[in-house]
């Protein structure tokens, strides 16, 4: 249901108090104003702490002063189908002065066609007057509001550029308010004189600035390619069957949206690296989410994070989302002492991942399984769960030539792999690129080249994890293995490897 049509039902249905959460208060009053004056015909005031009630009524008593101004209503035209938006009005909303008044006038406002209606650009209300309000969020712009202020604003500046230019600009608008989009246009214009190319590189550029202000998700630009992770063969072939699932194509076809993938494994074993590859590969944008940073202190705040994420991966859709380490934020253990926080933050979550119609593929990388909500595994939230497990000889051997090709592309072919992965059985493939950085300092240092011997050296100095977790890692192994997740490799990685 979009914002016009739940705003429509709740002042036909006589809700007295609506918030509106929102930063872009100017495109708000416009859509209020045209849905009041199109279908619901009443008379609209607003109030700012600057001009007081507009239109002005009757004197000046009510500029400045926010509890007159509310006990204004009681005597504004009882009968008369109104709407009074209230703008700046939250930060008076903790006084108890105009907290009770707020209350008192709520029996009459249920016998009145009057709605108060506030405008901020985040959730504030005091714990006391929550209940009292109806909460509505106001989405970003859509592709279609988009293109048409673009439209409005390249013939207003009268400039003249092609299709394909427009659709690159349009694309690289989605996810900013109009006000930050006209800003951006003008100040490129006045940069270069005209819109070229390099006006989407600076929106770009902009966005990305943007995004990681909001403290919640980061812009990743990743150069990794799926072929230069070793092994995964089994994942690698999911993924490029789902390549172009994005598609007008594959839309037409009657193929769903594809929700996302949960990657539960050991550490060092591919899961971040697949993100980044899956962005890359795919040639869509990277976001990534630290879950921790959806929790804040503040009564209300934890709520609101994860719906400013869910309007900003949607509004730059289509696009990755990564959330990494998902179960250091949605574990059993997080459920007790924050009252409730964590649940209903999850239970966001989890109805966002289970009814998402936008093209945002989400990632999720894990450790552990043993700690994460079953709300989180249960069908129906991704589209598959994957295990990548420590990498198999064959696999080893493919991830030594990967990184050796990277490093030493006219003589990696001197190297005895077969000889280095024999040795490798504990290690994950991070840790074995990690022996050859080492090898290469040693030999560096040295004032020669590195050798495989070099190599096996490190080896022999190195303690992978899966030593020092070994019964942790092996119950990991077996769980996966008992047929409940997919495995992300082809091949069975025997336990006696361990």
């Amino acid at each position: 249901m979009s914002f016009e049509e739940e705003l429509f039902l709740l002042v036909k249905a006589k809700s007295p108090l609506i918030y509106v959460v929102s930063s872009e208060e100017e495109r708000v009053d416009y859509v209020i104003r045209k849905l009041i004056f199109s279908k619901l015909k009443r008379v609209v005031y607003s109030w700012d702490f600057i001009n007081g009630f507009n239109p002005t009524i009757l004197n000046e008593a009510y500029k400045r002063n926010p509890f007159e101004a509310l006990s204004k209503i009681r005597n504004l035209y009882g009968q008369v189908p109104s709407l009074i938006i209230f703008k700046d009005y939250s930060n008076f909303l903790a006084d108890l002065s105009i907290s009770r008044e707020l209350k008192n006038l709520l029996p009459l406002l249920r016998t009145q066609p009057k709605t108060l209606l506030f405008i901020n650009n985040e959730n504030t209300v005091p714990r006391e007057l929550v209940d009292k309000f109806v909460f509505l969020e106001f989405s970003l712009p859509k592709l279609e509001e988009i293109e048409k202020e673009l439209g409005r604003l390249i013939e207003r500046l009268d400039q003249k550029i092609n299709n394909e230019l427009f659709d690159l600009l349009v694309n690289s608008c989605r996810g900013l308010p109009l006000e930050k989009i006209r800003h951006l246009i003008a100040k490129a214009i006045a940069s270069n004189k005209q819109i070229t190319l390099s006006t989407v590189d600076f929106i770009l550029d902009e966005k990305r600035r943007t995004i990681s202000r909001t403290e919640i998700l980061e812009f990743w630009q990743s150069s990794q390619q799926l072929n230069e992770i070793g092994g995964l063969e089994g994942l690698k072939s999911w993924l490029s069957k789902r390549r172009l699932h994005f598609t007008e194509a594959a839309r037409n076809y009657g193929l769903p949206v594809p929700r996302g993938i949960l990657l539960v494994g050991v550490q060092g074993t591919g899961k971040s690296m697949t993100a980044k590859a899956i962005a890359n590969d795919w040639f869509l944008p990277l976001l990534r989410l630290d879950a921790g940073r959806l929790f804040g202190g503040v009564v209300g705040e934890s709520e609101r994070r994860i719906r400013e994420m869910i309007d900003i991966a949607e509004s730059l859709s289509p696009c990755v989302l990564w959330i990494d380490e998902i179960e250091k934020s949605f574990s059993n253990s997080n459920q007790s002492g924050d009252s409730g926080t964590t649940s209903r933050v999850l239970s966001t979550l989890l109805t966002w991942l289970a009814e998402k119609k936008s093209f945002v593929f989400v990632v999720a990388t894990a450790n552990t399984i043993e700690t994460l909500q079953l709300e989180l595994i249960r069908k129906g939230r991704f589209d598959e769960i994957f295990f990548l497990d420590l990498p198999t000889k064959n696999e080893r051997k493919n991830i030594f030539e990967v990184h050796l090709k990277q490093v030493r592309p006219e003589s990696w072919l001197s190297y005895d792999t077969n000889e280095l992965s024999r040795l490798t059985s504990y290690f994950s493939g991070a840790e074995i690129q990690q022996l050859i950085v080492e090898a290469m300092y040693q030999a560096f240092s040295e004032g020669r080249e590195f050798k495989t011997e070099d190599i096996i050296i490190e080896i022999d100095r190195c303690v992978p994890l899966a030593k020092l977790h070994q019964e942790a890692i092996q119950r990991l192994q077996s769980w996966a293995r008992s047929g409940r997740i997919r495995l992300g490799s082809l091949e069975n990685t025997q336990l006696s490897e361990l």
